[in-house]
């Protein structure tokens, strides 16, 4: 018996053929929580983002263009959804106090906290601030940062982790 394509996969899914849709999970469930694990590093969170990516090509497998490959397809959703919830990881670390996260949640409903930080962002150096509205506002990750600012990609690391802890202090815990 031969095996059937990607392609051929989904048009059967769509077509009522439950199992179709699980022999591509258990094709695809591994090396896409493999991908999503190397972005991660972490066994919690490759895991739910795993699960997330499923739920997600589960909710869109009616608008996959069977004219692309269904690998690329699954891989875009997988990286765009480690994008979104590194987004979201990125806003949170910033407030992270020693007690945990769950201390600081209700930070983000007051919207001084945007102030406070745009003001104390200003005071920093401009070699930081370069970085850190790189990093978040044009959403470079460090090696397109380097490559913009022609500085190694060490420097740009350690320059963004050393703007984070500057505002760490800068900013007042609640």
């Amino acid at each position: 018996m031969t095996q059937k394509s990607d392609k051929q996969l989904v048009e059967d899914y769509l077509h009522g053929e439950e199992e179709s849709l699980e022999i591509l999970i258990k094709k695809y469930i591994k090396p896409i929580y493999s991908f999503i694990y190397r972005q991660a590093g972490n066994v919690q969170e490759a895991e739910d983002l795993t699960q997330e990516t499923f739920v997600k090509v589960w909710r869109n497998l009616k608008k996959f263009d069977n004219r692309k490959e269904f690998r690329t397809w699954i891989f875009s959703i997988a990286k765009n959804t480690c994008i979104d919830f590194f987004r979201k990881k990125k806003t949170l670390l910033l407030y992270e106090s020693e007690n945990g996260p769950e201390k600081d949640c209700g930070f983000f409903e007051d919207m001084n906290i945007v102030q406070l930080l745009q003001s104390a962002t200003e005071k920093l150096l401009p070699k930081y601030q370069q970085v850190l509205s790189f990093y978040h506002n044009e959403d470079l990750n460090f090696r397109e940062i380097s490559e913009k600012t022609g500085e190694s990609i060490n420097t740009i690391k350690s320059r963004y982790r050393r703007a984070i802890l500057l505002l760490r202090g800068m900013i007042p815990k609640n």
